[in-house]
């Protein structure tokens, strides 16, 4: 093979092409064969290999329509380095609107995955083979879970320079450094020592065309960043925000919650952003921001029990 041409899956690419092929999973139980989607794009020239997935968890689309939105941006002759694009990596989940596998596994966290064990962690094995080893960078696009929404962010380590420089240049509103979770996609690829932006943005089964836009942008951007691809109609990012931390406001009580702040509102320490009501509407309880921050997250279902997650912060400013 060439210097530059790439093999996936016994699929062979070489440059200037753009392929479209699936990678079988597995079987159903009525036989019916389920596979992975995936579309190389092999640039004319050698560079970085950037590797973008899209519902991990099988109920969060957003990251579905801005794998699709970024492919149409793409010329291959134009192309330097590869992209590989995987929209639908939790099939299973995907065809059953499901966060989660059909043997109830979060498919995030059983990477870096084994050819012998679960469905989840054979799911996980094959595309840590096939895509993140063929990868020198990803972007991982997820949205909040069921009945929660979430601000436009990225979480990465931005202790590492070159996941720093393209966290900064994807130009969503907020970047937080974030800590691994135990089993993510994120972790198996960090410590295999590839950079990795992890988009958060919009709800479960839901299309958010802000955070499809912004997304979509973002990736672009990262591509210019890497030197992989120019985009002159891009427009410039807003600056982002940077964040060392968060929390989650929990209910004092369960109740009907009454939310009175928007998601990238800023907030103060003490201030109300929201109350807990009976069913009739009276014994109001207030809830109190306790840092000074910007709402990144919040509950869409105002039915809430003591302790549910309720507004997420941004830590802007502690004492």
């Amino acid at each position: 093979m060439g210097e530059n041409t790439i093999e996936i899956a016994k699929e062979v690419i070489a440059p200037g092409q753009l392929r479209r092929f699936e990678i079988p999973v597995g079987r159903l139980p009525t036989q019916t064969l389920l596979s992975l989607p995936v579309t190389v794009v092999n640039g004319i020239e050698a560079g970085p290999r950037l590797w973008l997935s899209a519902a991990i968890h099988g109920d969060e689309l957003n990251g579905v329509e801005i794998i699709r939105q970024v492919l149409t941006k793409i010329q291959p002759d134009q192309l330097h380095g590869t992209l590989i694009a995987v929209p639908i990596v939790n099939v299973f989940g995907f065809i059953d609107q499901s966060r989660y596998l059909p043997d109830r596994r979060d498919l995030n966290r059983s990477f870096p995955g084994s050819e012998t064990g679960s469905l989840a962690s054979r799911l996980a094995y094959l595309f840590m083979r096939e895509i993140v080893n063929h990868s020198t960078h990803g972007i991982d696009l997820h949205t909040a879970a069921i009945h929660r929404l979430n601000l436009p962010q990225i979480r990465a380590n931005l202790e590492d320079k070159e996941t720093n420089r393209c966290a900064k240049a994807f130009g969503a509103p907020i970047v937080m450094h974030a800590t691994m979770r135990d089993g993510s996609l994120r972790q198996a690829a960090t410590k295999q020592g590839i950079p990795v932006l992890l988009y958060e943005a919009g709800e479960a089964l839901r299309f958010d065309r802000q955070a499809i836009r912004i997304g979509a942008e973002g990736i672009l951007r990262v591509m210019e960043c890497l030197d992989m691809h120019q985009f002159p109609f891009l427009p410039p990012p807003t600056p982002s925000v940077e964040v060392r931390e968060s929390k989650w406001i929990r209910a004092g009580r369960g109740g009907i919650f009454h939310l009175e702040v928007n998601l990238g509102e800023k907030v103060s320490k003490k201030q109300q952003l929201g109350f807990i009501t009976d069913a009739f509407g009276e014994n109001s309880l207030s809830v109190r921001a306790i840092y000074n921050g910007i709402v990144i997250g919040c509950t869409q279902n105002p039915l809430v029990n003591q302790g549910d997650a309720i507004v997420h912060l941004a830590v802007v400013e502690r004492e």
